[in-house]
């Protein structure tokens, strides 16, 4: 289905939207936003993550029958110490009705050695085995490479390697994300 002269659209209304001030979408709210999308024609859908709240819980329970879009459950690479098969977050999204899936991982050095307390070469595995799990498991895997512009400011070559680790472990698309 790829094709090099074509733009893809992923739409993240119904998790960046909802974290706005005042946004508080019901399941109906969801299903309705993400029927809308659809019909747009929208190639992927991100619905928000499951096990984050009871909404989310109901709403990745529900065969949304899209006609052309497909739909993406967002959660993170497995901890640290724990096999992807038995992540508890990856369970989520492996188990959700969604088609397809997206991890947010860190590619930023700093990010990585202070905010998860990992090395550089643990948080290149926890990303390739994440991506390899859910790419077997799960349709389309995607990487939400966090922090990617100041990573690569900071460090090029580990930014670039975390996009790379997650490309050569099976990613659909990897995503340069700026916060």
């Amino acid at each position: 289905m790829a094709n090099n002269d074509r733009v893809y659209l992923f739409d993240t209304t119904l998790r960046d939207g909802a974290q706005t001030q005042g946004v508080d979408f019901s399941v109906s709210d969801k299903v309705a936003i993400a029927r809308a999308l659809d019909d747009l024609g929208l190639d992927y859908i991100e619905g928000g993550w499951p096990g984050a709240n009871p909404t989310d819980d109901v709403f990745f329970a529900s065969d949304l029958n899209l006609k052309k879009s497909r739909f993406v459950a967002f959660g993170m690479t497995k901890k640290h110490g724990v096999s992807a098969s038995n992540d508890v977050g990856l369970s989520a999204l492996v188990n959700s009705c969604a088609s397809d899936s997206c991890i947010v991982g860190k590619s930023w050095d700093h990010q990585v050695e202070v905010a998860l307390g990992v090395t550089l070469s643990q948080n290149l595995a926890m990303l390739g085995q994440s991506i390899s799990y859910l790419a077997e498991q799960k349709g389309d895997a995607m990487l939400d490479a966090e922090h990617f512009f100041d990573g690569y400011k900071s460090n090029p070559d580990y930014a670039l390697n975390c996009l790379k680790q997650a490309y050569e472990a099976g990613a659909r698309w990897v995503i340069l994300c700026d916060t």
